[in-house]
């Protein structure tokens, strides 16, 4: 079912986001060749209950897994989604890296992610982050009311295939709220006028996730990889959707 929120929901939405969007911003300074992935988790943990909240991901269970065990989802290179940080997963010059973060405070979630360049990266890193930061606002355009999921899903679909590049399969944004995941699923690829219709209230996490090669991905336990080896993108905003522009809950305010 989807949830519509009220405006004393959306006051504590605004608060679990703000601290996202304060963590996705912060954490970009020390997103470095040398650092490991561990040394991320922990500085984003740290963060995160600083400011009164919880890391939303650590302990999140699914079945067949074990607990998630981290604060952050960090993947490198063909990593697509959920990898887990380590102390022995050390940066290097050339890398990226998809950092995802999502944050639990007084009955609400936030989330939200980003892809960082480690250093200097290559011009075909570049392009790709660039595409993926394109097909995240092509899909949030779409958030208004009367408009249906399905808008949003060709909006982010089309704009990568366009542009020669795959969305990964299998994987989706989400509604979010009182739960990390909520109706309605939104893929990032679907025909317009399909789905669930939007209204006023609800909140929205759109993610497009980009691979070079191949949509295919491989799942090892909690990650998810390329198939094919190649680079993967990842750009994720939480929405609210209003009587205009949609308002992105989890960009930077100073």
């Amino acid at each position: 079912m989807i949830t519509i929120k009220n405006n004393q929901e959306i006051e504590k939405m605004r608060e679990a986001n703000r601290i996202v969007g304060k963590l996705l911003h912060k954490i970009g300074s020390i997103v470095k060749p040398g650092v490991s992935t561990l040394d991320l988790d922990n500085f984003a943990e740290q963060l995160i209950r600083s400011e009164g909240g919880r890391p939303a991901f650590k302990g999140y269970s699914v079945p067949g897994l074990p607990p998630f065990p981290a604060a952050l989802c960090t993947s490198v290179n063909s990593g697509v989604v959920h990898g887990i940080p380590s102390k022995t997963e050390i940066l290097q010059e050339g890398d990226i890296i998809g950092i995802d973060v999502g944050v639990y405070k007084d009955g609400f979630y936030g989330d939200a992610a980003r892809t960082y360049r480690v250093g200097q990266i290559s011009s075909e890193a570049e392009q790709l982050l660039q595409v993926t930061m394109e097909a995240l606002d092509r899909g949030m355009a779409q958030a208004r009311v009367g408009a249906r999921v399905g808008d949003i899903s060709y909006a982010i679909g089309s704009y990568v295939l366009d542009q020669g590049y795959f969305v990964a399969d299998n994987l989706t944004g989400h509604g979010i709220g009182r739960r990390l995941h909520e109706d309605p699923v939104i893929p990032n690829w679907g025909a317009k006028g399909k789905g669930p219709r939007l209204g006023k209230g609800m909140t929205l996490a759109i993610e497009p996730m980009v691979n070079i090669g191949t949509n295919r991905v491989i799942e090892k336990g909690w990650e998810f990889f390329v198939e094919d080896g190649s680079l993967s993108a990842h750009y994720e905003n939480t929405v609210l959707i209003t009587e205009s522009d949609p308002e992105i809950l989890t960009a930077y305010k100073n």
